[in-house]
């Protein structure tokens, strides 16, 4: 189980690292640059793999439930994003504790826009007081150490995804903002239950739109799943066409779609379940670092190639991350 935790957490920088050196380009200037194949391997700048906002905010979350800071989780994490928002503007000063005395975590990374102008105005938004429409990617992309937290603590899994979704919803408003969380992590704990990817994404499907049902967004985010997975067994299509037909990945729910997308059709496979998820016009690090957690989690990391970690930037950080978490279960 430590393995899958530690596949989860590495998986997801893994992909966010390979995804972040293209995320600004469409899909002809990749192949343009890289090769018919795209992008396979990281891109290293002095020396390492750059992670970008995507994996700073996981290890935030982490923080949050591992060294709370208020007797309430949403809370303790609004003010864990609070303290990486200072990451992205002020200088590393010495004396701080946890994340903070992380100097390599004082970079700013290409940080979303809507989680910093929501963070910027210091209140907590909640699904009840939204505190924007925005139903970017910023919220799905980070909450993977929610399922690895709780994990075998006896929560109940609609628990567990209700506070997934109420995590995303501190920075993103719309429903389309903040369910995919919910999917997603309920993805993720089925897998760490040992389930495969198909029966984690359609046991998703069955269950999270309950904890939604008077929601007309959830029906969206699940029949985009049930579509994934049907291109997933196409053998006539190619990976980019897939994930055309899904989306960019900008929005959560075609982050959460192209990355299930990926990580079933390459079930078997962390390499190239990583580079189909990146090789598009889109939010490349998002998608990548989705599915590397989905993937790295279901395969564990043994089946992570070196080649994606020996440069990976708090490689040692996180793997710690992913041990205090399996030890908090």
């Amino acid at each position: 189980m430590l393995n899958k935790y530690q596949g989860c957490l590495l998986g997801g920088a893994a992909g966010d690292a390979l995804g972040f050196a293209v995320e600004f380009l469409r899909d002809f200037e990749i192949f343009k640059k890289y090769g018919e194949n795209g992008i396979t391997e990281h891109q290293l700048c002095n020396g390492v793999a750059q992670i970008s906002d995507d994996t700073q905010m996981t290890l935030f979350t982490a923080e949050a439930l591992l060294s709370p800071k208020s007797n309430s989780v949403i809370s303790s994490l609004h003010l864990s994003y609070l303290d990486w928002y200072q990451t992205q503007y002020n200088e590393w000063k010495e004396g701080e504790s946890g994340l903070l005395a992380e100097r390599e975590l004082f970079s700013s990374r290409a940080p979303g826009n809507t989680c910093l102008s929501a963070l910027e105005k210091g209140v907590c938004g909640t699904i009840e007081s939204p505190i924007n429409h925005s139903k970017g990617c910023g919220g799905v992309m980070r909450v993977a150490p929610i399922a690895l937290y709780y994990h075998g603590k006896g929560k109940s899994q609609k628990a567990v995804d209700l506070l997934a979704a109420r995590a995303a919803a501190i920075t993103h408003g719309h429903p389309l903002g903040y369910i995919p969380a919910a999917f997603f992590v309920h993805i993720l704990e089925e897998v760490l239950s040992q389930k495969t990817i198909e029966e984690a994404v359609k046991n998703s499907i069955e269950i999270v739109p309950q904890i939604f049902k008077n929601s007309k967004n959830a029906p969206v985010v699940a029949d985009l799943l049930v579509r994934a997975l049907e291109l997933a067994e196409d053998p006539y299509l190619d990976d980019l066409e897939a994930i055309q037909m899904l989306g960019e990945g900008w929005v959560a729910e075609e982050t959460l779609a192209i990355a299930v997308y990926c990580c079933q059709k390459h079930k078997n496979d962390f390499s190239s379940a990583l580079i189909a998820a990146v090789n598009h016009s889109g939010d490349s690090d998002s998608t990548g670092a989705v599915a590397g957690n989905i993937i790295g989690a279901s395969l564990d990391v043994s089946a992570i190639p070196e080649k994606y970690t020996k440069d990976l930037e708090l490689k040692e950080l996180i793997l710690n991350t992913a041990q205090r978490l399996y030890q908090a279960t």
